[in-house]
């Protein structure tokens, strides 16, 4: 075989090899976007800020991540945050949450030993929903292949200390566009159902609070939770 065959054969096998690299990276990209998500956009801090300090100190950017990640309560316009402080002590590369706003010479919350103001933000009637009101919390799961799961009702006759409807654009940046009214409500709860709802909005696939009527106090229903198949059972 001459020289110059030898040469063009392997200038053909370096480009084949080099085709198949680059379909076997175009495949990992393929798989790992769809294992990720879609995107979004969120405010982070850049600088730390301390507790009461104005948050414009941590000077927040915007910065893209698979939505997934992004808390459920991540704020997406920077607009939002004028004339606003921080509820806590925030470290560079935080996210800005409703949670950490606090509006200057706002009271603090009434909760007493042992209980907590727990934020959340679920699918809800703005108008329902008030300050000074009561909410059962419902708690969708994820099922199998991206499947909705069971919906449980988690909490029961829980007091709503602050609420406010979620405007369209932050409903579209975090969830897709996906219809349905939604609202940012602070909820007097214990510790443990503190950390529970805190859980629940970054692993459950959705919540949804239920405004329950003046004066009705009734329990009794908690845990019951209703599969994908429409079956009920109690937990």
């Amino acid at each position: 075989m001459s020289q110059r065959r030898r040469a063009v054969l392997l200038l053909a096998l370096a480009l084949l090899l080099g085709l198949l690299a680059a379909s076997s990276v175009q495949r990992r990209e393929a798989a790992l976007d769809a294992a990720v998500g879609p995107s979004t956009t969120v405010l982070m801090t850049a600088a730390p800020v301390a507790a009461g300090a104005a948050l414009a100190d941590a000077r927040p950017q915007l910065r893209a991540l698979p939505r997934r990640w992004a808390p459920p309560d991540a704020l997406t316009d920077p607009r939002l945050l004028r004339g606003a402080q921080a509820a806590v002590a925030l470290p560079a590369g935080a996210f800005v949450t409703r949670a950490v706003l606090r509006t200057p010479g706002a009271a603090a919350l009434p909760v007493g030993p042992g209980e907590r103001a727990a934020e959340v933000v679920a699918r809800g009637d703005p108008e329902a929903i008030v300050a000074g009101g009561r909410v059962d919390v419902l708690i969708t799961r994820d099922g199998v292949d991206g499947r909705p799961g069971s919906t449980e009702l988690a909490l029961e006759d829980v007091e709503v200390l602050a609420a406010a409807p979620v405007s369209e654009a932050e409903i579209a940046a975090s969830d897709g566009g996906q219809a349905g009214a939604r609202v940012a409500a602070t909820l007097r709860v214990s510790v443990r159902q503190a950390v529970f709802l805190t859980a629940a909005q970054s692993f459950a696939r959705e919540l949804r609070l239920l405004p329950r009527a003046a004066g009705d106090r009734r329990r009794g229903a908690g845990g019951l939770a209703i599969d994908e198949r429409l079956g009920g059972r109690a937990r």
